[in-house]
């Protein structure tokens, strides 16, 4: 397989690599579980994970999204144009159109000239047709992304929007911010969640919240379970946990039509769950 084939489906990705595929097999051979994260959210509900494999020899995904039947999971895709956007971690903002083919380059530095460093997530305005990317780091590579965990960088720059703001991960303060695009606080930006841990990509939920998924949990963490995954509602308040045996990390949770689509790109395969059984 091409690497630009691989890129129709992998976003570069602040995640350590790669687990053999062995390991990871016996990972989702062991239960996953949602929950409420306060105290007293009462018994963890199992989730019971079904696989889509990937090409032997592949890892990912990293960013999941879909087309305008319905089919996928693709990244960063817009259903009116039928563009798929691609997040590359060194080449910048790249675009596929809808008869596929060879991804080219939109973007590859900021207004003021300097060069992205590591181009990550990639979202889509479906109204508008606005495209939103983060470039993680302005002073660090995919090459040497634990420094942005080992120096707590925050120079990230958003990720997923509902039109009038856009949420924005901070991975190493383990935080959410949200920079408002219109309205009275137009231009502000302001702390929009703690987070139970180190937060990849965001997407929206199905009831105007958002979804973080979690290289794993804050090293302040108490509980001992492994957090992969968190809920928040639109005030920034936490409502569900997802967690995975120890050694699962997760870089997309995309909630589509009850189910919720899990992509790492430590594994070889893209999770499927069913969620509309056990969510509230």
């Amino acid at each position: 397989m091409s690497r630009m084939s691989i890129l129709v489906l992998l976003v570069a990705s602040l995640l350590l690599s790669s687990s053999s595929p062995a390991h990871a097999d016996q990972q989702a051979a062991k239960p996953w579980s949602i929950h409420d994260p306060k105290p007293a959210g009462g018994v963890a509900q199992s989730l019971a994970l079904k696989q889509i494999n990937l090409p032997d020899g592949v890892t990912g995904a990293e960013s999941l999204a879909f087309d305008r039947r319905g089919q996928g999971p693709y990244a960063g895709f817009h259903a009116r144009t039928g563009d798929l956007y691609i997040a590359d971690a060194y080449l910048g903002l790249m675009k596929v159109g809808p008869g596929g083919g060879e991804a080219t380059v939109l973007v590859a530095e900021a207004d003021d000239g300097v060069p992205f460093a590591f181009v990550n997530g990639v979202d889509v305005d479906q109204a508008t047709g606005d495209v939103y990317f983060t470039d993680s780091s302005t002073t660090y590579t995919r090459a040497h992304n634990t420094e942005i965990l080992l120096h707590r960088d925050s120079s990230g720059r958003l990720l997923s929007a509902d039109r009038s703001h856009v949420v924005v991960a901070h991975t190493g303060p383990c935080q959410a911010f949200r920079y408002w695009l219109k309205g009275p606080k137009a231009g502000s930006y302001e702390l929009f969640a703690d987070l139970p841990g180190y937060a990849d990509n965001v997407r929206r939920d199905a009831k105007g919240g958002y979804w973080f998924a979690l290289n794993r949990e804050s090293v302040n963490a108490t509980a001992p379970e492994h957090l992969v995954g968190v809920r928040v509602d639109g005030k920034g308040v936490g409502h569900e946990v997802v967690t995975a045996p120890e050694g699962v990390t997760l870089s997309d949770i995309a909630e589509k039509d009850g189910n919720l689509w899990l992509g790492s790109v430590e594994l070889d395969y893209v999770g499927r769950v069913n969620y509309k059984s056990v969510s509230k």
